[in-house]
């Protein structure tokens, strides 16, 4: 994935992509965190102030505003060192947690960031700005050591306190917990399409029989093409599977580029030689939700 953003998007997704001159959302060295909310709040007002350049780019906007309301209730009802971060380097978390990241710099600092100002030395140092941000990662029972790597750049890159369990996610949530006893809710990226995401709001608190929480879940009305529709135009870095046809991430047993993708005219899809089988477009070039878990085993 180049330094822009991750070429361009086919006419068949509704909307080409302008790379321009866009950089990753991120650069090295990573400042220190007031710096880094003020730079990616800065990138996230510049897109909610842009004029759409398509009926997605519009609903995007429109999701975005609604999830840094929900993020910006959750900072009022909850203390720094009660809020945690499900993070497992995917898109949804990913996306969340950008949007994290704006919200602390307004909460925080009671500044919005001029979209056309790029100069970030203006930003108001707020002690209560947590310095990292509490986080916990669940790992697949067979980790891909890409999503690994990926997720120990998301630590570096965006100041994540972060705790991991390669445990069934019931039994890593109550170590979770018993290990940082102050928190008392967790963002999670959970979307209505996702399994048992159907019936949930933006905070449920856990199921009876689960470790006591609150769950909030500020993408989880977003639509898969609204994720990435996201993350392309604010020139997000991302898990480099992506590129390669995955568009669900799992473990490596159970997760599989998505057929859906795959390059040629279709025979690939049904098990039958062509040219360019075992090739699959990226990620972002899928479209309907309902796709969206074609490559996970059991999952469909």
């Amino acid at each position: 994935m180049p330094e822009a953003l991750a070429g361009e998007q086919s006419n068949d997704v509704n909307h080409a992509y302008d790379t321009g001159d866009i950089k990753t959302i991120t650069q090295e060295p990573t400042p220190p965190m007031p710096e880094l909310c003020a730079r990616i709040h800065q990138r996230v007002e510049a897109f909610l102030h842009s004029e759409a350049k398509s009926d997605r780019v519009r609903a995007v906007q429109a999701q975005s505003r609604t999830s840094l309301l929900v993020i910006e209730e959750a900072l009022e009802r909850y203390s720094p060192d009660e809020l945690s971060l499900s993070y497992n380097g995917g898109k949804d978390c990913l996306v969340l947690l950008i949007l994290y990241l704006s919200a602390l710099h307004t909460h925080y600092t009671g500044q919005s960031t001029p979209a056309a100002n790029n100069d970030t030395n203006h930003t108001t140092t707020v002690s209560s700005l947590p310095q990292t941000l509490r986080s916990v990662y669940i790992l697949s029972r067979h980790p891909f050591a890409a999503v690994d790597a990926f997720v120990n750049l998301s630590v570096r890159q965006y100041h994540l306190s972060l705790s991991r369990y390669a445990l069934p996610m019931r039994e890593a949530f109550a170590s979770y917990l018993h290990d940082q006893p102050p928190v008392k809710a967790i963002f999670v990226g959970t979307r209505r399409t996702d399994p048992h995401g159907a019936d949930l709001t933006h905070f449920d608190p856990t199921d009876r029989g689960w470790p006591a929480f609150m769950r909030i879940h500020p993408v989880i009305d977003w639509h898969y093409a609204e994720i990435w529709c996201f993350i392309r135009e604010l020139g997000v870095e991302y898990c480099e599977l992506y590129d390669l046809g995955y568009t669900s991430l799992g473990g490596t047993e159970d997760t599989h580029p998505n057929p859906a993708l795959a390059v040629g005219d279709g025979k690939a899809k049904r098990g039958i030689p062509v040219e360019g089988e075992g090739r699959f477009r990226p990620a972002y070039e899928l479209i309907e939700d309902g796709e969206e878990r074609l490559g996970r085993d059991g999952r469909g």
